[in-house]
Formats: structure tokens, C-alpha cells, sequence
């Protein structure tokens, strides 16, 4: 698919080489609170292995954003997506989506949400995801709600705290 005249989104659905799978580990590290961190690429290569569907954002073909999307009935051990598990029958999970901070504002993230609610809508499925409160991600909470998600429910943990949101 094709945003504009130099951003792409590219499906990726095992896990990429090496360089890649570095690349992907560096932006969501460099990305934390606002996604979870990951021990090691080893740990990230484990969460493709068990995804459903998966994106890479591409500007000039340079990687600059990926989304991981989980299914009902996976492996996955996430409190945030027993969460869904428990409250959907079928869904699709969005656990991470990462765009590089240079590259926010460029409408990519928007491109990325509006194919993903193409896909959902084909299956007639709900999309769901988490934002963290606490510490508290003014700028994911705006970006949901732009784009139709509604706030389902609540978790506090030890060191921070979600909001659970359905589309």
C-alpha cells in the first residue's frame, strides 16, 4: 500500500534477518514507556513467531515504524491481552505499534490505523488495544480517540497503569 508519494507499509509475517530485527528492537527501545521493553531481539523474534499480522512503516524504504497485532487464541502471555481474551470472542490485538519520533506527524500512524480498520472490518472484528495512564500518554490517548477507539477498561500494575480501548 502506498500513503502519499514516499511512505509504504509492507507485511512481514515471519521474523526478519538479523539487521532487520536489530532495527526493530532499536525503535521500540528507544520508544519505551510509551510500548513495553523488550529484554532482547531474541524476545521480540519470539513475539513475531506467535503474532497473526505485522507491518512494517516504510519512508524512502527505510523502516520507520512496525505494528504487531496478535489474534484471539494465541500463545501470547500478556495481562493486556488476556484482558481481550476474556472480554471478545474474536479480535485483533494491536501489542505494539512504533513510530520513529523523527517521523511522527507525517500521517503515517493514521495510514497504518486506517488499513488495519479496513482488514478488521472484513472480518467484522473489533480492533483493541491498551494506553498507558500512568505514566500517562497524552499523545496515544488522542490519536485512539481521533480514531474511534472508546475506552473499555482499566488496569493498575506495580509500575504503571493502562486503559483499555476497542474499536
Amino acid at each position: 500500500m502506498n500513503f502519499g508519494s514516499n511512505i509504504d507499509l509492507s507485511l512481514f509475517i515471519e521474523v526478519p534477518k538479523p539487521k532487520t530485527i536489530e532495527k526493530l528492537y532499536s525503535l521500540n527501545q528507544n520508544n519505551t514507556p510509551e510500548v513495553g521493553s523488550l529484554a532482547s531481539t531474541e524476545e521480540l523474534s519470539n513475539l513475531i513467531k506467535i503474532s497473526s499480522l505485522n507491518f512494517y512503516i516504510l519512508q524512502n524504504d527505510e523502516i520507520i515504524g512496525f505494528v504487531i497485532c496478535f489474534r484471539e487464541n494465541t500463545k501470547y502471555r500478556s495481562l493486556n491481552y488476556k484482558f481481550f481474551s476474556e472480554t471478545e470472542d474474536k479480535f485483533l490485538y494491536i501489542d505494539r505499534v512504533v513510530v520513529d519520533s523523527k517521523h511522527r506527524r507525517n500521517g503515517s500512524a493514521s495510514y497504518l490505523y486506517k488499513h488495519l480498520s479496513y482488514l478488521a472490518n472484513l472480518e467484522n472484528i473489533p480492533i483493541c488495544c491498551e494506553v498507558n495512564t500512568k505514566p500517562r500518554n497524552d499523545i496515544s490517548m488522542n490519536f485512539h480517540t481521533k480514531h474511534g477507539f472508546k475506552d473499555v477498561g482499566e488496569q493498575n500494575f506495580d509500575d504503571h497503569s493502562v486503559v483499555y480501548l476497542k474499536k
